[in-house]
């Protein structure tokens, strides 16, 4: 039981984090903070948080757990503000992308305290977000990869898989590094090419007739494009290096595309598309797998 838990960012990643906790009956209070006030009155008025914090001292006071849930440029400044009010039992985690920035960040803001902030990452997200978006199911489910720090003790670590375990998600563990380069690979590329194709259609001089005829295949490969810029503006910037490196074998593999399909090479074409098709059919298939409830589970 977490008697008090500070959320800075109440938005879909905070404000679900808090309503899966309320629902799991695993915390007392739930305090907001954020820039917004629009969106700490929303989430309150929805019962998402208890408190808004207006004093750093007064909302870290007695706080079991803080949550970081703010876009991932914000992390340094916040940690900053928080460091010199930071006691001794509080736990600091946060939900950002990116982990490499982000643990060079808390080195920098918390010093001698870094000790008591253990990076982690949810896997889990929809295409809406501000505090009406959040739901308590949305970790249900879900990855969560955790990046411990040497300096973390084990109880810490254990007490944010606790919190995470109570949203019903599952826990997973990388290092910082293996994190960036997984998530440019699988995620922020995605996420790139989805912006990209959805921005060069509406460039276009007949961009209405585009989107009048555009299907499912279009909105389900671009759903992400209806992410938040800013925080996908931020992620980008903050795994610059990985992600360069994942654009460039894209272009790479889309040039030699290009290359197949100048020279009607429907075979090679084939075999591109057969191999990616087979690829994605065992994913799912795994994905399946994991999913389903052991035997004896079933049976009941």
């Amino acid at each position: 039981m977490l008697n008090k838990v500070v959320i800075f960012g109440v938005g879909l990643i905070g404000g679900s984090f808090a309503r899966a906790l309320k629902q799991a009956g695993m915390v007392g209070s739930v305090v907001g903070m954020g820039r917004s006030g629009a969106s700490l009155a929303r989430a309150q008025e929805l019962g998402i948080i208890d408190v808004v914090g207006s004093d750093m001292g007064q909302a870290l006071q007695g706080a079991d757990l803080v949550l970081l849930a703010a876009p991932v440029a914000q992390t340094e400044a916040i940690l900053t503000a928080l460091a010199p009010h930071l006691q001794a039992g509080t736990v600091v985690t946060d939900a950002g992308s990116t982990k490499s920035d982000v643990v060079a960040a808390a080195q920098r803001a918390l010093g001698a305290k870094l000790a008591q902030f253990v990076p982690g990452h949810p896997i889990a997200g929809r295409e809406t977000n501000g505090p009406d978006a959040a739901i308590a199911d949305l970790y249900v489910g879900k990855k969560v990869v955790l990046t411990p720090l040497p300096e973390n003790s084990v109880a810490d670590v254990d007490k944010v898989a606790d919190a995470w375990r109570a949203c019903h998600a599952i826990i997973h563990r990388l290092s910082a590094e293996e994190h960036d380069k997984v998530f440019a690979a699988v995620s922020h590329l995605p996420h790139l090419l989805a912006y990209a194709l959805v921005d060069d259609i509406a460039n276009k001089p007949h961009a209405d007739l585009l989107f009048q005829y555009a299907a499912s295949g279009f909105r389900d490969f671009t759903r992400i494009a209806g992410s938040s810029p800013e925080m996908w503006r931020d992620i980008s910037l903050a795994n610059q290096t990985a992600l360069l490196t994942e654009l460039d074998a894209y272009l790479a593999q889309l040039t030699g595309l290009r290359a197949r399909l100048a020279a009607g090479d429907g075979a090679a074409l084939e075999s591109i598309y057969s191999n990616a098709q087979r690829a994605r059919h065992q994913w799912i298939t795994a994905i399946e797998t994991a999913e389903q409830p052991p035997a004896q589970d079933q049976a009941e």
